[in-house]
């Protein structure tokens, strides 16, 4: 049966070629014998095809002039094509086949196993080793950040007028976390002031979960060292926008929450006067490994910025540098003179001698002893200086490491072990434990940042996983809400090591953070439906992979403008920001809502409202916005015409590849005077973009 169906499809094929070339086809092992009478049948019925082809070429030269050219109509192709071509819609988001395309193990030689093993275990070092420079290149950024605005963060947090605004106190976290890219660092800020008093623990709540957001951050930047290929792009910047989704959407229905209930204060209240917590000691555990190269780079001290932001004077005067790492404070009771009796230290230490009034207080001295040993300890440089050094430098590493580390994984994950890999990672459960696989995947995700001591190390990590293929979005959306779990027990543990005056304030600000993060998986992880930021990421991977400057354009927006918009305005009061908002917030509800109806229900909407047609093409698409970057990137090269002119061609080129490519030559079994028609219409659109492309 397949015979004599493979010998049907071969005399089709070449009876296509008959009528096209209009000559007999050549003879082959597969070609059936014909009768005469049979094919005198078939060249009369190729004959008015022919006609009307020969006639639409002759109108479409009067109708084109000189610029039409000869139409030669394609080559006719085996009709088996028809029945083995693959689907048309591919999913972009199918994990692909990372293949071996080495020689297989078995025909190896003994002499080819062993270097086989020892490449192998090359790679592997090197791997650990990348992976340890990327880790400690995010420490000297953090670093960087602190140096180039840590005291803008702490004078940030020193506006307690601002402070009381719930909005504003959330943008403050993410802004302060921006600046010094460390969620720890910022929680630490927020700790001192509610231990000094300058803050209730009421007013932190927001500020910590503008810290969730701003910590986001640092994955989404590691994407875009991706964005060099397409769907490695499309996915690595949905895996790492997936952890911002979930942030931003907490933050959406929980604030409000907050504000009116107090849900997260009351709880967390509950818990730390039920328990009789005594302070302990925080472990280190990835920080004994990596604080001997950093610490040999930059060593910071922490306790500037704090003194900022709890107002001391003498804190603004200091470096962020640490010169001395080993001191003695002897504190001594002293006479010291004081304006007035009222300055006295008590009625009964105070005496007064015409107009001096002298008191006993005690008077702290810090000694030098030992300096410290890292490079910048007797460099004369503003903190600023040397913060953009080390913003650079670190770039530099963390951006090589993530390449070299990228290509590593590409090399060593393929074939079998890359099958295995993949499926361990991306495998549920059989039935009906399915559910599971996803709640040990979020306990992972919390080990895994337990262990490095940082979410932003482990989302980092599995990001350049998610873009090569290894790890599937819908498997690393629970792994980053684990790593959210994971550094809120790290930092309650810290809390725990805190002395035993701040210890209450800072162990309730650490449970904020982790009730925080608990009722958002509760929110947007148990039931499938509700998992709208793997959605919303998908959508912007998608947007992102077809415009690429839009992945900078989103990172910019929603982590530097929207934040910084909405701080101006409540340094403006309250009412300028209600007044601004409000209608923002009703008119892109409304959008949304419309979208959605379009796209679900599109008969509730009225004739007009069904699509966005009605707008101007740059309101409801990227598509103009896209010419003008791509205009304005072109103006920016040294020969802008010639380099616009040859990334225009050969993205037409590969557009017209892959539309070849989805539809293989169907057009051939239509009429051929339609595809000589549509060859005509192609040849002309090519020459109308040659000289759109002349005029720029």
């Amino acid at each position: 049966m397949n015979q004599g169906l493979k010998g049907v499809f071969a005399f089709i094929s070449d009876t296509a070629v008959f009528l096209d070339s209009s000559h007999p086809p050549t003879p082959t092992s597969s070609n059936l014998p014909l009768p005469p009478a049979y094919l005198e049948v078939i060249s009369k019925a190729a004959a008015q095809p022919m006609a009307d082809q020969n006639k639409s070429k002759e109108d479409s030269s009067e109708r084109h002039g000189d610029k039409s050219k000869e139409v030669i109509a394609s080559p006719a192709h085996s009709t088996v094509a028809l029945i083995d071509e693959e689907p048309e819609d591919v999913d972009p988001w199918d994990l692909p086949e990372l293949k071996d395309t080495g020689v297989p193990w078995s025909a190896l030689d003994t002499k080819g196993k062993v270097l086989r093993v020892v490449v192998s275990v090359g790679k592997l070092v090197l791997l650990l080793g990348f992976l340890y420079m990327f880790i400690c290149s995010l420490d000297i950024l953090s670093s960087a950040f602190q140096l180039v605005g840590g005291k803008a963060a702490g004078d940030i947090f020193q506006d307690n007028s601002v402070l009381s605004n719930p909005l504003a106190g959330l943008v403050i976290g993410v802004l302060v976390t921006l600046l010094v890219q460390s969620s720890s660092t910022s929680s630490s800020i927020v700790v001192s002031m509610v231990s000094s008093g300058l803050l209730t623990v009421q007013l932190a709540v927001p500020i910590i979960m503008g810290t969730n957001i701003g910590t986001s951050v640092t994955n989404t930047l590691v994407a875009m060292t991706q964005v060099g290929e397409r769907s490695t792009f499309r996915r690595a910047f949905a895996g790492a926008t997936v952890h911002d989704f979930f942030n931003w959407l907490s933050v959406l229905v929980l604030l409000p929450l907050e504000v009116a209930s107090g849900y997260l204060y009351t709880v967390t209240k509950l818990i730390i006067d039920s328990f009789n917590i005594e302070s302990g000691e925080a472990p280190d555990l990835l920080n004994v490994i990596t604080d001997p190269l950093t610490d040999s780079i930059i060593q910071l001290d922490q306790s500037v910025i704090s003194g900022i932001a709890t107002g001391d004077p003498e804190a603004r005067n200091k470096s962020l540098i640490k010169r001395w790492c080993l001191t003695f404070t002897n504190t001594t009771l002293k006479n010291v003179t004081v304006p007035g009796p009222e300055n006295c230290t008590s009625t009964s230490l105070c005496w007064v001698d015409g107009n001096i009034t002298t008191t006993l207080k005690n008077i702290s001295e810090t000694y030098n002893i030992k300096k410290c040993t890292h490079l910048f300890v007797n460099v004369n440089l503003p903190d600023l200086a040397v913060g953009l050094i080390l913003l650079a430098l670190s770039l530099l590493v963390l951006c090589s490491c993530l390449i070299l580390i990228v290509k590593l994984l590409n090399s060593m994950l393929k074939g079998q072990v890359a099958g295995v890999i993949k499926k361990i990672l991306n495998t549920d459960f059989p039935f009906p434990f399915g559910w599971v696989t996803g709640y040990i995947a979020i306990l992972v995700g919390a080990g895994m940042t337990f262990i490095v001591q940082s979410s932003s190390v482990f989302t980092s990590a599995i990001t350049p996983l998610v873009g090569i293929g290894v790890i599937s979005i819908e498997r690393a959306y629970p792994l980053s809400l684990g790593s959210n779990i994971g550094t809120t027990t790290t930092a309650i543990l810290a809390a725990m090591a805190s002395p035993g005056d701040t210890l209450g304030n800072a162990l309730q600000i650490a449970l904020v953070h982790f009730l925080f993060n608990i009722s958002g998986i509760i929110l947007w992880y148990p039931i499938p439906f509700t998992r709208i930021p793997i959605r919303l990421a998908k959508g912007l991977g998608n947007i992102t992979a077809s415009y690429r400057w839009f992945a900078a354009v989103y990172i910019i927006v929603c982590f530097f403008v929207l934040p910084l918009l909405v701080f101006s305005l409540s340094l403006a009061g309250w009412q300028v920001l209600v007044g601004i908002g409000v209608p923002l917030i009703l008119m892109l509800i409304i959008i949304i809502v419309i979208n959605v109806l379009q796209k679900r229900k599109p008969g509730c909407l009225p004739a007009a409202l069904r699509s966005w047609d009605f707008l101007p093409l740059w309101a409801h698409s990227l598509a103009p916005w896209d010419k003008v970057v791509g205009a304005c990137t072109a103006k920016c090269c040294c020969c802008c015409k010639c380099c616009q002119i040859a990334v225009d061609d050969q993205e037409q080129t590969e557009r017209e590849s892959a539309e070849n490519n989805n539809k293989p030559h169907a057009e051939v079994y239509d009429n051929p005077a339609m595809s000589a028609d549509k060859e005509v219409e192609s040849e002309i659109k090519i020459e109308l973009e040659i000289l759109k492309m002349t005029r720029l």
